[in-house]
């Protein structure tokens, strides 16, 4: 009875579907801690099915059904499991496949990237006789360029030694005419300004200065040529031009930093438009005779020969008074016609006084007070500004005119302060820009010196120089040139470097 206890329950349990509407899985035959054994599929009502409590060697073949009771579904359900242990076998297949090909992936990319390193380290390591080439060649190029450049600072150009005999002549010129003939030095001071304008016209407008053109030094030297040759009795015009040469104009040698090189025909030129003006007007007020002045500038001469009490006689008021009128002409038109009508040029980046102005002055505390307001009243103010300025140069103006040895003392300060200007100028654009050059040229050494690729290398250009005999001697190809411009190449020790600057310098 214990025997035929599975069968009983076989046939009590109720019929299961087909196997082929619902196929078993692999869980179904893997799975072990289902409650049953696996056992080979069979009929609904035959399929036994053993309980772990009752199982023993006997129960493995009561698993099977009879022979007479296999069916065709049985078979069906033996080629479906084959049919899956086959896909799991193509599954496994293809993940090793893949894996492999990753492998093979990851081993190529890692080949590849250990022959770049390796290729970049024989890169960047080169040979011996590669380094000392190659410092050789950046030696000798350093020199080279530091040879150059010295070269281009010390010996000017043809234009600029005509312009530095030109400069020349004309202090000459211009002394000897204030010493001898003082009344016809306006003369030469006008045929100078119709040689340099046109010039200055042509160069600024060639790099895109020709806004700087209407500031107030070229409308002063307009209102010269006025007073000079078209109104000569205009009292009120001679006063206004008198109070804006010596004030605003004079006093821009100082504030525009004017030099006295004479090989620069820029730096010429625009010395030459604020120093001529009021050493003109000082030879017509105080070394013309009064005959010459009542002759040719009558209005000259009602101004020295009037009283204290006269109409004809001005003071500070007066002359404020009067200057300001052409000046606000000049300030009016200039807002006009360039501030206003240029703005869109002006804002794409054309300099003018306005624009250098505001960045020069803009860490300095007006320079702040200007910036620091909107953008609509920064015009008005930097108007206001530069009136108020002009106002205060005027002050002394009254002595320039009364005094003869003021004048000239004021001038002579202007005439020395452009020297030493000049003098400024040649020491740090020949001597320093020497210093310079050398101090890069030591920093290129001693940075090729720690860097790997010249650690072998020798520290000095002597004993470089000594290398590269050996060097050429071993290598028939070598040019002999480069090695006679390498044993030029001076020692670059501190001393050396120090003295050499100071000589210059001095």
């Amino acid at each position: 009875m214990e025997e035929g206890a599975p069968h009983q329950r076989r046939k009590s349990e109720p019929k299961a579907e087909s196997p082929l509407l619902q196929p078993a899985t692999m869980e179904d035959y893997l799975d072990t801690d289902s409650e049953y054994f696996y056992s080979p599929p069979g009929t609904p009502t035959t399929r036994p099915r053993m309980s772990r409590s009752s199982f023993s060697y006997q129960d493995d073949w009561d698993t099977f059904p009879p022979l007479d009771q296999l069916t065709v579904f049985d078979l069906l359900d033996n080629f479906s499991l084959s049919e899956r242990l086959e896909r799991l076998q193509q599954s496994l297949s293809s993940q090793k496949e893949k894996v492999k090909k990753q492998q093979e992936r990851i081993r190529s990319t890692s080949k590849h990237a250990r022959d770049r390193v390796v290729g970049e380290w024989k890169r960047r390591v080169p040979t011996a006789d590669e380094q000392l080439e190659k410092y050789r060649h950046r030696m000798k190029t350093g020199v080279e360029r530091l040879s150059r450049r010295w070269n281009a600072a010390s010996a000017v150009t043809l234009r600029e030694k005509i312009s530095f005999i030109a400069g020349v002549l004309n202090i000459f010129i211009s002394g000897y005419l204030l010493g001898s003939h003082p009344e016809y030095f306006y003369i030469w001071f006008s045929v100078q300004l119709a040689y340099f304008m046109p010039i200055r016209f042509y160069r600024y407008h060639k790099i895109g200065y020709q806004y700087f053109l209407a500031d107030l030094c070229y409308f002063v030297n307009l209102l010269c040529m006025l007073s000079f040759w078209v109104f000569p009795k205009s009292r009120r015009l001679f006063i206004s031009t008198f109070c804006l040469v010596f004030g605003n104009n004079a006093v821009a040698i100082a504030m525009w930093r004017n030099s006295m090189v004479f090989h620069s025909m820029d730096k010429v030129v625009s010395l030459f438009i604020h120093i001529m003006p009021p050493v003109s007007l000082h030879c017509l007020v105080h070394l013309t005779p009064l005959d010459t002045l009542k002759e040719r500038f009558p209005a000259i001469y009602q101004i020295k020969t009037s009283d204290p009490d006269s109409p004809d006689h001005f003071g500070l008021v007066g002359m404020m008074i009067w200057a300001t009128v052409p000046y606000i002409v000049w300030q009016l038109s200039y807002h006009l016609f360039i501030t206003v009508r240029r703005a869109d040029k002006i804002a794409a980046g054309r300099p003018t006084s306005f624009t250098w102005l505001r960045k020069s002055y803009a860490k300095t505390w007006i320079g702040r007070f200007v910036l620091n307001l909107p953008e609509y009243l920064q015009a008005p103010a930097f108007m206001m500004i530069q009136y108020l300025y002009a106002l205060l140069t005027m002050i002394p103006c009254p002595i320039w005119l009364w005094s003869r040895w003021a004048s000239g003392l004021f001038i002579t300060g202007l005439f020395i302060l452009s020297i030493h200007n000049g003098a400024t100028y040649y020491i740090d654009v020949f001597g320093k820009r020497f210093q310079k050059e050398l101090e890069e040229l030591k920093k290129d050494v001693a940075r090729w010196q720690s860097t790997p690729e010249g650690a072998i290398t020798p520290t000095t250009p002597a004993t470089i120089a000594n290398t590269g005999k050996q060097s050429n001697d071993s290598s028939p190809q070598s040019n002999p040139s480069d090695k006679a411009s390498l044993e030029k190449i001076p020692l670059l020790d501190s001393t050396g470097v120090s003295t050499a600057v100071e000589g210059g310098t001095k």
